[in-house]
Order: structure tokens, then sequence, then C-alpha cells
């Protein structure tokens, strides 16, 4: 009887977890489907025009060209991979120069935050015009729109340490890296993780607008082929966008899983049932 027991609460758990997320998707795609039939059957548009095709239709298609699909996300996600350990290798570094110098945190901040003032759609052809390599670019450009978010939260949790827990450290006649060795750094894992899922999504993002500006290979060029091609291909266009989707949320998911590895004293992972405290 206990094992039922434990069994039913893990599935009421799991209910009470994922059963909001799933009646969210299935709304979302009954409302999708509905709109689909009435632009095709009341308002008549042409499937060219309206560029909304059946949800079941994509899911098809999704199917049948997954091979394809799956190859040209595979082009696209080793570069954001690398891309993104770049920017993260930027952004952690640059945290840690500002959190131990003031002047430098002056003189850098301001044009790190400058340089996020440029819009992504005007320095991908820059970069691309630059480099003249796709892959490079696509590099460059993930680890660009992830170097600031990660900067910025792993310096909030690096001068966010407790200032009794430093002073105690100093008590101990600690040198500075003993102190952020052993207690900067792991509280500010915590921030460095929000940072690196707020830049997963945005990685790929970025790589993906690259290989729209002329890339030969990559979900973008995937893209931009079946949004040009004709109405038979709007179910492609669409398979390859929830492509390029779930290619953002494995990267936010990836993340997330690597901070219950390292980080697995927060709150939020110690709750039961998934509720709140």
């Amino acid at each position: 009887m206990s094992v039922v027991r434990l069994s039913a609460a893990r599935v009421s758990g799991s209910l009470a977890r994922w059963g909001p997320t799933a009646s969210l998707i299935i709304a979302l795609a009954v409302l999708w489907e509905g709109l689909s039939w009435i632009l095709a059957n009341v308002a008549r548009v042409p499937l060219a025009q309206s560029r909304l095709p059946y949800v079941h239709e994509v899911l098809k298609t999704f199917a049948v060209y997954w091979p394809v699909l799956a190859k040209e996300a595979s082009v696209t996600s080793v570069t954001v991979a690398e891309g993104f350990a770049l920017g993260a290798f930027t952004g952690v570094s640059l945290a840690l120069l500002m959190s131990l110098s003031r002047t430098a945190e002056r003189i850098l901040m301001p044009y790190a935050t400058a340089s996020q003032m440029v819009p992504i759609l005007g320095l991908a052809p820059i970069i691309y015009g630059i480099v003249h390599d796709e892959n490079v670019a696509r590099i460059l450009i993930a680890a660009y729109v992830t170097f600031f978010p990660v900067a910025l939260n792993t310096l909030r949790g690096l001068t966010g340490t407790p200032p009794q827990t430093v002073e105690l450290m100093k008590t101990y006649a600690a040198s500075i890296w003993q102190t952020y060795w052993k207690v900067r750094l792991p509280a500010a894992l915590p921030a460095l993780a929000g940072g690196m899922k707020i830049a997963a999504p945005l990685s790929v993002t970025g790589a993906i607008l690259v290989e729209l500006m002329g890339a030969q290979h990559g979900i973008g060029v995937l893209l931009l082929r079946n949004l040009y091609y004709g109405p038979s291909h709007a179910y492609m266009f669409w398979a390859t966008l929830i492509t390029g989707a779930l290619m953002g949320l494995a990267g936010y998911g990836l993340v997330q899983v690597i901070e219950r590895i390292f980080v697995p004293w927060q709150p939020e992972f110690r709750r039961k049932g998934g509720a709140r405290p």
C-alpha cells in the first residue's frame, strides 16, 4: 500500500507541476486550429496570404521532414554552443574584473551597456560582411548576446555577497582569492545561472539571424527558403520555426539541469510537490 501511495503522490505532483503548462499548450493549439479554420473557410483567405496553416498539418510536416530539420538544427546548435561558451566566459571574466575594481566597473560597464543598444538586426550583417565566414559570424553574434546578461547577473551575485560572510573570511586571514573561491563565487552561482538562462534562447536567435544573411546551412537558411517559396512551403516554414523554438527551450533546459547539479541549495529545488513557499 505504501508503494501505491508513493506512486500516486508522484503522479499527483507531476500533474500539479506540468498540468498548467500542458493545458496552456493544448488551449493555444485549439485556438490556432480554430483561427486557421476561420481564415480558410469563413474569410476565404488563401494559405499564401494567411500563413497560418492547420496545426495538425504542421505537426505532420514536422514528423515527415524531421531528419532534414535535425540536420540543419545540428549545424546551428554547434555554433550556438561555441558562441554561448565564449560569451559566458567573457561575461564572467568581466564580472570578476569589475567586482575587484570599482574603477574597472565605472570604465567598463557604460561600454558594455552601450554595446547592447546596437540592434542585432543591424550588427549581424556587419559581422558577417567583415569575417566572411558563416560559422565565425554565428559564434560571434551568439557570444555578443550572451556576455552582457551573464556579466550583469554575475556582477550582482559577486557584489551581493553578505558582508558578514566576507568579514568572517577576513578574520580568518583569508586572501582575496580564497574569499572569492570559497564565498563570493558560490554566492554568485544562482545569479550566474539566471543570466545564462536568459542568454541561452537569445544566442539561438542571434545565430539564426546571421543565417538569414546568406549562410549555406542552418535553421535560418531553411526558414528563409520556406518563407518565400509559396503556399506549399507554409507548413515547412512553421515546422522550421517550431524547431528553432525547441532549440531555445533545449538551451534553457540544459542550463537549468546544470544549475540543479551545481547549485542544489536553492529553495526552489528543495520544494516538495511544486508548491511555492
